[in-house]
């Protein structure tokens, strides 16, 4: 998984009234209100902005529309989906589970809501909106995009298509061009943006990369908006998080590439830190591992996603794999 700082912020409040409108198809308006229950035509205040639906009113939106909710929060494949989803207390728990890495402080301040209110959406005690729900998954899993592409076709979405197709861009890049994803977090160190002007090879000669290389991540990431040029050095655009998991492959490929790296520095004195540990253990604490490795990599993504500036740029790489096991 590779992963980057965040763009520019989206609108959810505007992104949630046109999923329920993409959502709606060919159904009107006072039909769908009908069809959940409604005697007033409140799928038009939702779609016009003038209210919002809770994010359990879009699970029984999706029952109306054919669809399975929870299927689908399966299929995003973060936090512990419940076997029910018919409350909001069941959606409070998926929504808990989440959050790891961030105390309701932290994650208060994120939201820019209160604890009183965090804390009440985590509690089941009050429903969430769902630009809030949209908003805490985007957070949480800095993944919001590809849980409403599981959906809807993010291109029929205004308010998020622009996103999306930056993020399409940046997973291409992360295949392509691997070294683009530190160069784009290396413009934002003091030491680059202290020259007087841009160094061709500054780049290069600190990843022991060619020049070569670093010239074709550096147009990659500027035909992609990720950087400019303003005739002294090269600036960021701004953040996003590029998670390759909806394409395994590429991932395996990407995790191939940082574990090569990581093997020839090994060698070298002083450049991080390596460990391993060979060892005999019960299926059960094996999967206890698992759980703990995936613990710690959410509270990762969470610390880089808080950090307020770049004054170092690391990679970190997670291996826990079968030697010898019984089938």
């Amino acid at each position: 998984m590779a992963g980057s700082n965040t763009g520019s912020a989206i609108d959810w409040q505007t992104a949630a009234a046109e999923l329920v409108r993409e959502l709606r198809g060919a159904r009107t308006q006072k039909a769908l209100s009908r069809a959940l229950g409604y005697r007033s035509n409140v799928v038009f205040s939702w779609e016009s902005g003038r209210d919002v639906p809770s994010a359990t009113v879009l699970l029984d939106l999706l029952v109306k529309v054919g669809r399975d909710p929870r299927s689908w929060l399966v299929d995003f494949g973060r936090g512990d989906v419940p076997a029910e989803l018919s409350s909001a207390s069941h959606l409070a728990a998926y929504a808990t589970s989440l959050n790891k890495g961030r105390s309701l402080k932290e994650l208060s301040q994120v939201l820019d809501q209160s604890r009183y209110v965090v804390s009440r959406w985590l509690s089941g005690k009050t429903e969430i909106p769902l630009p809030e729900f949209l908003r805490f998954v985007d957070v949480t899993t800095l993944s919001a995009l590809d849980l409403v592409a599981l959906l809807v076709n993010p291109a029929a979405l205004p308010a998020i298509a622009p996103h999306y197709e930056r993020l399409q861009a940046a997973r291409r890049s992360a295949q392509e061009k691997p070294w683009s994803h530190a160069i784009v977090h290396m413009v934002e160190l003091p030491s680059y943006r202290e020259l007087p002007v841009h160094e061709v090879g500054w780049f290069a000669s600190r990843l022991n990369i060619g020049l070569r290389e670093e010239a074709q991540c550096l147009e990659l990431l500027v035909q992609m908006g990720r950087l400019t040029f303003d005739g002294v050095r090269y600036q960021g655009t701004g953040s996003l998080a590029v998670d390759t998991r909806p394409d395994p492959e590429a991932t395996r490929r990407l995790a191939a590439f940082w574990m090569h790296e990581g093997a020839e520095r090994v060698l070298v004195s002083g450049s991080g830190r390596y460990a391993f540990n060979a060892f005999g253990i019960s299926k059960k604490d094996l999967e206890r591992l698992g759980e703990l490795q995936r613990r710690y990599f959410a509270e990762l993504r969470a610390i880089v996603a808080d950090s307020p500036r770049t004054e170092a740029v690391a990679v970190a790489t997670f291996q826990l794999f079968h030697l010898a096991r019984d089938v």
